[in-house]
């Protein structure tokens, strides 16, 4: 199941109260200061850095495959008083008029990609709207199997319009040679228009260092600098040649 199938309906009002980590926006703000405006945010969803970019008055554009991802977005960016620019789109078939000095993903949004192909896509896309010299910043992460005992625990927490919402993973596949774990997860919205439950495939695709720099010189982007915060998460800077 891609991004754009996942975050619908349910999931989308769902997901940000039910997320368990948190990505800060200061890392980003200073990606974005350091290397340039304007800048752009693949997977930007309706939670985590790209409002707040905004806020900052930072000219930072937004892109989420998901139409209610993208819906919820401007909705928040309105209530905010925030002018923002969202677009519906994947970011492996981007198509926009304008080209960026900074292009971020916040979190493991790129390994929301299925396959190596998608992804090879997605970076070709990236280095078309990239202007000469521009950078882009994508953080990865291998997942680990989800520890069995997590499978079946619920996670609950309150949505923005006072419903209750549940989540627990069902089941899961996880293939080392394909690089890809599948996560059979269950929401359920729980208010006064009744119970709705929703089943998605969860599916994370990874890396190994060498495969993604191929990847990433396929696309024309140079590995610059390779930070490691975790044994299993990488953050990595691509570059555009040229100045």
């Amino acid at each position: 199941m891609r991004a754009a199938d996942f975050y619908t309906g349910i999931v989308a009002e769902a997901y940000g109260p039910l997320r368990g980590d948190v990505v800060e926006a200061g890392p980003y703000l200073d990606f974005v200061r350091a290397e340039g405006e304007p800048a752009l945010e693949l997977g930007c969803g309706d939670v985590g850095p790209f409002l707040e970019l905004v806020a900052a008055g930072i000219d930072v554009e937004g892109v989420d495959s998901s139409a209610d991802m993208v819906r919820r977005c401007r909705e928040k960016a309105a209530a905010q008083g925030l002018t923002a620019t969202v677009h519906h789109q994947r970011m492996e078939d981007l198509a926009l008029p304008r080209r960026f000095r900074s292009v971020y993903l916040a979190g493991a949004t790129f390994n929301l990609l299925p396959d190596d192909a998608t992804a090879a896509a997605a970076l070709l896309s990236i280095t078309r709207h990239l202007l000469p010299g521009g950078a882009a910043l994508v953080p990865l992460w291998s997942p680990p199997p989800t520890p069995a005992e997590q499978i079946g625990r619920v996670r609950e927490a309150v949505t923005e319009q006072g419903r209750q919402a549940r989540f627990h993973v069902v089941g899961e596949e996880y293939d080392a040679a394909a690089r890809t774990r599948t996560t059979h997860v269950r929401y359920r919205l729980d208010g006064p228009d009744g119970v709705q439950e929703a089943d998605r495939d969860w599916v994370m695709h990874w890396y190994t260092d060498d495969g993604f720099r191929l990847l990433a010189e396929g696309a024309g982007l140079t590995v610059e600098r390779v930070e490691v915060p975790a044994d299993d998460e990488r953050v990595v800077l691509l570059r555009r040649a040229g100045s």
